[in-house]
């Protein structure tokens, strides 16, 4: 039998050879920095364009606005509502002959306050919450959890909030029915044990007297969130308040040679994709790193890649850059693009074996998986890449050395998933899934290999490289 063993990314990394075990490590900090900081989409997006402009990228729409011809070696971002970015390269090619495209998603699972949170029950003061994509509820109580969010007041002022990061702030908690008192929750089914509407985020307990002799706890956290955050009841209305784990990503391991924490799926694609594209220059093709919304939702919404936010954009540049436009070049250059869908793979959990087909399954430390197919059962739902551009895909692997593996997400009948891959093929692109196998998927601390981090990284600089 084949020595699995021996396809370990590890093996290319001497830790006695400080340099190239270095690049590993070092990568690695910057994206623990980047995950423990960036826990919602309008966080993300704020720091990665920071960092762009930074290193050159200007907004599209204020140059055009400007009237500046684009031009081949040009660095532009279109930031889509705070919640979504699109980063181009302009190549030496015209736009209509087609894209190098790395699309990945910057929204996690989670739980949303509701737009009418907070109420007061058995001396608590709780916020209601609403669950956002597929979780295990059961995993997400009893857990130290933090609120990051946004406020827009009427007057247009727009307040932003995080409280629970800082080793100073409190902390919040989703409350579990005590083990002596459990008897019959203890018999329900697993996606019964907590409802959707048990998830009530604690948030104090201190009462405030009133001068009716009566006392509300509600009255007091309203007075703690105006004194400090100017903010009113009827603010949350227009607010959005995401419910996340509290806390930094941590190394794994005696070794320290995996990264536990919040939000890898899927950030850890689009940080690798957003470095690769950081570190490329003067393609033949334009490059394009895509960071969407809604991902966890079905991709829709505004935010969301069902959204048009990245064919306006491109159907500008091209406007800008050739003589005339019309929509046939705009097809044409969607469909004489490739792309690889940034998602992360399920990697095999030798604790739960029985849920994955050993031969077909991604491994954690094995580097990039290449996913042809997701969906559900029969592939429903999925892209399905064809053979050509896997083929084409594994070449530039080889070529540029980056370790890879070939994954599905599953036993054929266990479940299933989907990525944004579905959504640029109806455009007749060809597209294929390819990312960081990951442990613990969904739940509130989640495990990578940091060297599948970094061959990732090394995957999509390679795929860029090829324009």
């Amino acid at each position: 039998m084949e020595d699995k063993t021996s396809k370990n990314a590890w093996l290319k990394y001497d830790e006695y050879n400080f340099n190239e075990f270095n690049q590993v490590n070092e990568f690695s900090k910057g994206y623990k920095n980047f995950i423990s900081i960036c826990k919602t989409e309008r966080e993300c997006t704020d720091v990665m364009l920071k960092e762009a402009e930074d290193k050159g990228y200007v907004d599209l729409y204020k140059a055009l606005n400007e009237g500046k011809k684009i031009r081949p070696g040009d660095k532009l971002y279109v930031n889509n509502m705070g919640k979504a970015v699109a980063m181009f390269v302009i190549g030496e090619e015209p736009v209509v002959n087609g894209m190098n495209i790395v699309g990945s998603h910057i929204d996690c699972p989670r739980s949303d306050l509701k737009q009418n949170p907070l109420y007061e029950d058995g001396d608590f003061a709780l916020f209601k919450t609403h669950y956002y994509g597929g979780i295990k509820k059961y995993q997400w109580v009893t857990i130290p959890l933090a609120l990051h969010g946004v406020v827009c007041k009427k007057d247009g002022r727009k307040i932003n909030v995080v409280i629970g990061e800082d080793e100073n702030d409190p902390v919040f908690c989703f409350t579990d029915l005590l083990i002596h008192l459990s008897a019959n929750q203890m018999t329900k089914k697993a996606n019964e044990v907590i409802e959707g509407e048990d998830l009530n985020l604690l948030v104090g307990s201190i009462p405030l007297r009133k001068g009716d002799g009566k006392f509300s706890v509600k009255d007091k956290i309203l007075k703690l969130i105006k004194e400090k955050y100017d903010i009113d009841e009827d603010d949350f209305i227009s607010s959005e308040f995401e419910v996340v784990p509290a806390g930094c990503a941590r190394d794994l391991g005696l070794d320290s040679s995996l990264i536990i924490g919040y939000g890898h799926d899927d950030r850890v694609c689009a940080f690798t994709g957003f470095k690769a594209i950081l570190d490329s220059q003067k393609p033949k093709k334009t490059l394009v790193n895509l960071m969407v919304d809604k991902e966890e939702i079905g991709s829709v919404g505004a935010t969301g890649m069902n959204s048009t936010f990245f064919e306006n954009a491109v159907a500008e540049i091209i406007n800008n850059m050739e003589e005339y436009y019309n929509d046939i070049k705009l097809r044409r250059a969607l469909a004489n693009s490739q792309m690889l869908s940034a998602d992360v793979a399920a990697a095999f959990d030798p604790t739960f074996p029985s849920a994955y087909e050993k031969n077909n399954t991604a491994y954690c430390g094995r580097g990039i998986a290449l996913v042809k197919y997701t969906g559900v059962k029969g592939k429903g739902g999925s892209n399905d890449a064809n053979a050509e551009f896997i083929a084409k895909v594994r070449r530039i692997m080889d070529d540029n050395s980056v370790s890879f593996q070939t994954s599905e997400l599953g036993k054929v009948d266990q479940g299933g998933g989907g990525t944004i891959a579905y959504i640029l093929a109806s455009k007749n692109m060809q597209v294929m899934d390819a990312g960081v196998p990951v442990l613990n998927m969904h739940a509130p601390g989640e495990v990578i290999s940091k060297v599948d981090l970094f061959e990732t990284y090394r995957a999509f600089k390679a795929f860029f490289k090829e324009a």
